[in-house]
């Protein structure tokens, strides 16, 4: 148990919650509008209808929002990662290249999300660095889309849960027959229970190596592309700027990584650490396809590659 609060320590306990990923706007009367990436967004009431979220007392925005008599929550959905990452910079005009409408208060709405918000402001709490504003709901958008999650340091999908196994019962072993023959033939059910089961094998090992999936991710890309500039990595493993920068922090403090400028490479030693996580994979996939021929294996990757 840790009593020590290091905030990057603590940062990361938090991260094990996952979470959803929004954009928050608002426009002053004068017309000087903002945006912010958050993930602290929650519900609060339906009667009335409150919902809350959190911003740094030193931030940027800070005026904005407390000069605007509207805000807009705009929940990302999964593809909209570039978004995120475009309002989680500084930026002369945030709205730049953005596709946009104007809501109540003319707080900004974006498009293509899996829900949108509109708030009329209610409430400023002193959260300790954060403000918490509470605003109440004037009028929502469902779109149902698949939302952009935010998990361990790294955004994330939803998996639906493959749900729990009920106790065995008499009065439903001709259902659980008929239901079972019915997920046997479902190949989507299949694939999730396949990684399910092999990352609850793997992951374990993978951890044991002191890394973080996601900082393990990073070792792994660098070492393929031997060098790569922040964004680029970034990109290709799907991480937010901030956590990016915290995650190269500690890898560099590991002796495993250098950052010159904007690009980043490894080191000997995080070279060797990365050999050592392909290693531990590769052990674990041969433990697990070892026992299929090389005409099966084949045949596994042409199906993957289709689907």
């Amino acid at each position: 148990m840790s009593t020590e609060f290091d905030p990057r320590d603590f940062r990361r306990a938090l991260g094990n919650f996952a979470t959803g990923v929004t954009v928050i706007t608002a426009c002053t009367a004068e017309g000087v509008q903002t945006g912010v990436t958050a993930n602290s967004f929650n519900s609060v009431s339906l009667e009335p209808p409150l919902v809350l979220w959190s911003i740094m007392k030193n931030s940027g925005s800070v005026e904005v929002f407390d000069n605007a008599s509207h805000f807009a929550v705009n929940i990302l959905a999964a593809d909209q990662i570039p978004v995120s990452n475009h309002f989680a910079r500084p930026s002369d005009d945030k709205f730049a290249d953005i596709e946009y409408e104007k809501g109540q208060g003319n707080a900004p709405l974006l498009s293509d999300c899996s829900a949108r918000f509109q708030c009329e402001s209610y409430q400023k709490l002193d959260g300790g660095d954060h403000w918490i504003l509470v605003g109440k709901v004037v009028a929502y958008d469902d779109y149902g889309r698949a939302p952009l999650l935010y998990h361990g340091g790294a955004y994330s999908a939803v998996i639906p849960h493959a749900g729990a196994k009920p106790k065995d019962s008499e009065a439903t072993d001709a259902g659980q027959e008929k239901n079972d023959k019915r997920l046997a033939s479902n190949l989507y059910y299949q694939m999730l229970q396949a990684v399910k089961r092999y990352q609850s094998s793997y992951q374990p090992l993978q951890l044991a190596t002191g890394l973080r999936t996601i900082e393990a991710r990073m070792l792994l890309t660098l070492n393929d592309f031997g060098s790569l500039a922040t964004q680029d990595l970034e990109e290709r493993i799907g991480m937010p700027d901030n956590d990016l920068h915290g995650a190269v922090d500690t890898l560099c403090r590991k002796g495993w990584l250098t950052q010159q400028d904007d690009q980043l490479s490894l080191t000997s030693a995080g070279a060797e650490q990365a050999e050592t996580l392909w290693k531990v994979a590769s052990e674990r996939q041969e433990e697990v396809f070892g026992q299929f021929s090389e005409e099966e294996l084949a045949t596994f990757r042409k199906v993957l590659e289709a689907v």
